[in-house]
Parts: C-alpha cells; sequence; structure tokens
C-alpha cells in the first residue's frame, strides 16, 4: 500500500471530508446502526478497532472462494491463474487490515483503554462471523453485490477515520511510535496515522468499485 507524506495526507483528508459518502445499502446500514447501538455514535479507538476486526471479513471470504474455484479448475490454467490473481489481491488487503487492527490493539493498550470482553472480544467475532457468511454467499452469488457491500463498508471507514481526525485536533502534537513502524510506516503524528488509514480504506473501496466495472465489460 502506498504510503504518503504529510502534506499528501493533509490534502487527501480534505478530500475525503469535501465528499459526500455513498447512498449505502440495507445490509451496510444496518451493520452501522448496529455498531452505534452497541458501542455508540462517537469515534473511539475501541470502535475503530472493531470496525477493523470485520473489516478483514470480505476478504477472507473472497480468498476462501477463490482457492476452492483453484481446486476445482486447475485443469484450466488461464482461468485458474485469474482466481489466483484473485487470491494474492485478496491477501494484500487483507494483511492491510491487520496492520490497522495491530495498531489499533497497541494505542489501546499504551492509552490504558479499559474494554469488557464481551462488547469488545466477543460480540465483534459473532458479528465478523456473520458478516463473513454474507460476503461469502453474495460472493457465489453475484460477486458485485459482495464488492459494493465492501465498498460500502470501507468508504463508512474512510469517512470515520478522517473525521476523527478533524475532531481532535490534539492528535496533531501526539507522537507516532509503534513496534510496527517498520511494517507499516512512519509518521509525524497519530493524527497522520489515522489519515492514512482512512486513505488505505479509500483505496480498498476504489478496488472494489473497480472489480465491479470490471465484471460489467467482463
Amino acid at each position: 500500500m502506498e504510503r504518503l507524506n504529510e502534506q499528501q495526507l493533509r490534502l487527501e483528508q480534505q478530500k475525503t471530508l469535501s465528499t459526500r459518502r455513498m447512498t449505502y445499502g440495507l445490509l451496510a446500514r444496518l451493520l452501522f446502526t448496529a455498531m452505534d447501538l452497541l458501542y455508540g455514535r462517537k469515534r473511539t479507538l475501541s470502535k475503530f478497532k472493531v470496525l477493523e476486526v470485520i473489516a478483514r471479513v470480505p476478504y477472507q471470504s473472497w480468498e476462501h472462494v477463490a482457492y476452492i474455484a483453484i481446486t476445482h479448475t486447475h485443469a484450466f490454467p488461464d482461468f485458474a491463474r485469474r482466481a489466483f490473481d484473485r487470491v494474492k489481491e485478496s491477501r494484500i488487503q487483507q494483511d492491510n487490515e491487520q496492520w490497522h487492527l495491530f495498531l489499533l490493539e497497541e494505542l489501546v493498550a499504551r492509552k490504558g483503554v479499559r474494554e469488557g470482553f464481551i462488547p469488545y472480544r466477543l460480540i465483534p467475532q459473532f458479528i465478523a462471523f456473520f458478516y463473513y457468511h454474507v460476503s461469502w454467499l453474495l460472493y457465489v452469488i453475484r460477486p458485485s453485490s459482495s464488492y459494493m457491500m465492501n465498498a460500502h463498508f470501507e468508504d463508512h471507514a474512510e469517512h470515520e477515520y478522517m473525521e476523527f481526525v478533524a475532531e481532535n485536533p490534539a492528535l496533531e502534537g501526539e507522537p507516532f511510535v509503534s513496534q510496527f513502524a517498520q511494517d507499516y510506516g512512519s509518521f509525524a503524528s497519530l493524527a497522520d496515522l489515522f489519515r492514512q488509514i482512512g486513505y488505505d480504506e479509500r483505496v480498498h473501496k476504489q478496488e472494489s468499485l473497480a472489480r465491479i466495472e470490471s465484471a460489467r465489460f467482463s
């Protein structure tokens, strides 16, 4: 994933804040409403952590379906190769979301945020389990629907992170120190870290939308 400098990150934040959110589908709206009911409307590190637990799920489901396709079509190298390309792409996206989760876990621990086991460990797993199977089923039946649902999720995440930075100017003065800096990137502040995460989510959204377009013309 591309790492932006401080000036670029500020520009991308303004771009997000000046862009309207997508019109979300029913499943996405149900998910976001459930998140607000369970964790409140306020944007917090703990709520973002739950968001990232769920964010990996569509990529895992697409990877799973692609591997099944490879198993049954390896006798047709061209098709199998295209399926494997999907596997590699899904893995990159999934790993990027995993770094987000690691970074948020680290921040929550460092700031001493207390989280209950049921709301922040158990319930996210149930939501992820449900979301995985919905993403998997949609992908099998109609891939474009699964891609669109993910685009809605990523658009929501993009705006949430960028708005979180706008709401918390003190983040500009908090240095970014992490054991994952070599893996994910170094930033001048926590504000820039969250801007980068928000930008990553936009890239994921654009990749899902591009898959829908490519499907229309294939």
